[in-house]
């Protein structure tokens, strides 16, 4: 069975973001840069809800895990 690859939409729509191309565009340009040493799930401005659930999807999930990984090197 092959992995599941979660698009970047689907993981704003997972955490309650707008979706869209150019909404997706505009939260990151808003919040970039994060500081080298602040982790994605830890970000000042995460609901606690949000960053609850990208913790979740670090740790419990590989399959979210990935998209992660890519809105963390995007905001960094």
């Amino acid at each position: 069975m092959e992995p599941v690859v979660h698009p970047f939409s689907a993981l704003f729509e997972q955490l309650g973001l707008p979706a869209g191309e150019a909404d997706i565009r505009a939260f990151i340009e808003d919040h970039r840069p994060l500081p080298g040493d602040v982790r994605v799930q830890e970000a000042p401005f995460w609901t606690p809800a949000q960053a609850k659930a990208l913790r979740d999807m670090l740790l419990d999930d590989a399959d979210w895990a990935e998209v992660v990984d890519q809105l963390n090197l995007a905001l960094h």
